[in-house]
């Protein structure tokens, strides 16, 4: 089985066991998720099929969006309500301190990954070191939050946000950091993923509903996963190039304005290929990955 699955991920189940639950219901051992869900969040988690999973990385890079719970006054090792409670403090925040507080946290902003997250050091798992205890500290890394808008103000010390960042942001982290300005702590009691890589959580299927005899009707082209890129249309001989390992030269492609490293959706007719990168030094269109071949679609 080959394409792409849009799954509405449960709360208590993490990624992993997400897909093994697919793998098992469409009998393929090839099944990969496109971006980290914690077990306590639920939403859109795209899962790719086949070959297909040679696409996931396209999808690890896309924008995302959130809908968040922040409870204030509490502190937690993992910087969500699952957490061990470090510090429990009075609130008294005003509505206008709290919208300076999100905002603060927008646009380019320099953050530090939670201690408990599949990020690695040294080769090892950051949540690994944390258990152990050998984790003092680590680095801030640069990332975006391109929105923050409180849907439901503060009340019984918890609000909620709609996030919208770039890949790489923690919303653990942005709830710990509301808390830390406010001067009170915080930490993440709820999180739905309600938009990543082009697909919004209303198409997304509940996973339970996911069974061997129901897969095939809810999987998806894997084309679906990268049409934000532009199409370069190939003749059968280019299409049996490009599927080999060969460039394309782009003189015979009728393709403007190419930057270099672009990507592009490669089609021969209405068969999706795969995925070419721009080099414009050489001239050429080379292959990053081939999903179908020629035979596939004849």
């Amino acid at each position: 089985m080959q394409g792409l699955v849009l799954v509405n991920k449960p709360d208590g189940i993490t990624s992993f066991g997400a897909v093994a639950r697919i793998k098992r219901a469409a009998k393929e051992k090839r099944v990969g998720h496109t971006g980290t869900l914690d077990p306590m969040a639920t939403g859109v988690l795209p899962v790719l099929l086949g070959r297909a999973t040679a696409l996931s990385s396209l999808l690890l890079d896309a924008d995302k969006s959130y809908t968040a719970a922040v409870r204030l006054g509490v502190t937690t090792d993992t910087d969500d309500i699952t957490g061990t409670v470090l510090e429990e403090k009075p609130v008294c925040v005003t509505a206008d301190e709290l919208s300076d507080a999100v905002k603060h946290f927008t646009g380019e902003i320099m953050q530090r990954p939670p201690f408990y997250s599949a990020l690695k050091k040294d080769g090892v798992r950051l949540y690994s070191l944390a258990r152990k205890g050998e984790l003092t500290d680590i680095p801030k890394r640069s990332v975006e939050v391109f929105s923050a808008e409180i849907i439901k103000p503060l009340k019984n010390n918890e609000f909620t946000v709609n996030f919208h960042v770039s890949k790489g942001t923690y919303i653990r982290s942005l709830a710990r950091d509301i808390g830390e300005y406010l001067g009170c702590g915080a930490c993440l009691s709820a999180l739905c993923r309600t938009f990543t890589g082009g697909f919004s959580l209303s198409e997304c299927v509940p996973l339970e509903e996911l069974t061997e005899e129901s897969i095939s009707r809810h999987l998806l082209s894997e084309e679906r996963a990268v049409s934000y890129l532009r199409e370069a249309a190939v003749t059968e001989k280019q299409a049996f190039r490009f599927t080999n390992g060969g460039q394309l030269d782009f003189d015979r492609l009728k393709i403007a304005d190419i930057k270099d490293g672009e990507l592009f959706r490669v089609k021969y007719g209405e068969l999706f290929l795969g995925i070419g990168k721009a080099d414009i030094p050489k001239n050429q269109l080379a292959v990053k990955c081939v999903i179908n071949y020629p035979g596939d679609g004849i």
